[in-house]
């Protein structure tokens, strides 16, 4: 977990030497190796005392934007948090408590999600909730079908 030591600095340099120092040539490539892990976890491996979580957001989507793949970052962004609230998977029943699994999944998704895209990623969260994904569906990326489906790239 980060202190105050994270805004210090040159964050910004201190994230992208950290990227290259394993292997990569952008944080989006160093994200897409972990699609499931979420953005707390890409940080703590970056820097467990000095990079932060959104820091890593913010990284990610300037260069999505750079790119023009926010929607495949919104997707993929999905997936992290699917991964963290429903480690089994979509749940085969919607009881209470299920649902509120899901429903804290998509609000941080949805927080997550840039300006652009909030108005798409309102109307997945009520496709889901209204034509649940098969129980056990987990997403293990952004090129997910079903997520290709919900959310195609609309960039060019």
């Amino acid at each position: 977990m980060t202190d105050g030591r994270s805004w210090e600095g040159n964050w910004k340099l201190r994230l992208y030497e950290r990227v290259r120092e394993r292997g990569y040539d952008s944080l989006t490539a160093f994200a897409e190796a972990r699609p499931t892990a979420s953005l707390v976890a890409l940080a703590e491996e970056l820097g467990p005392d000095d990079i932060a979580a959104v820091q890593v957001f913010s990284g990610l989507v300037a260069e999505a934007e750079r790119s023009r793949k926010v929607t495949r970052l919104v997707r993929g962004q999905l997936v992290r948090e699917l991964s963290l609230r429903l480690p089994n998977g979509w749940p085969a029943v919607l009881d209470d408590e299920n649902r509120l699994k899901v429903a804290v999944a998509l609000a941080r998704w949805s927080a997550y999600t840039p300006e652009t895209h909030e108005e798409r990623a309102k109307k997945i969260g009520d496709a889901l909730l209204a034509t649940p994904p098969p129980p056990g569906w987990r997403p293990l990326g952004a090129d997910d079908a079903l997520l290709l489906t919900l959310l195609p790239d609309e960039e060019a």
